[in-house]
């Protein structure tokens, strides 16, 4: 069985402990979704996600729809 994960990376505003939480449910609640993260401490405020199905795009979407920025990083 082959296991292909992706893990995109992208740069947003979600600087703080509740900007986080309010990403957090939506986040958790999509199953498409297996692990993401969030470094507050880098200045790009770092998201990392893990999913083998979802786009850079919908990615964005989501976020982007919580009124927050997000951009893929290289």
């Amino acid at each position: 069985m082959k296991n292909i994960q992706n893990i995109l990376v992208f740069a947003t505003n979600i600087r703080t402990v509740n900007d986080k939480q309010l990403m957090s449910c939506t986040l958790n609640e999509n199953s498409e979704i297996h692990q993401w993260n969030i470094d507050q401490e880098d200045i790009d405020c770092v998201l990392r996600v893990v999913s083998e199905t979802l786009s850079e795009e919908q990615i964005i979407n989501i976020v982007n729809r919580h009124n927050f920025n997000c951009r893929p990083l290289d």
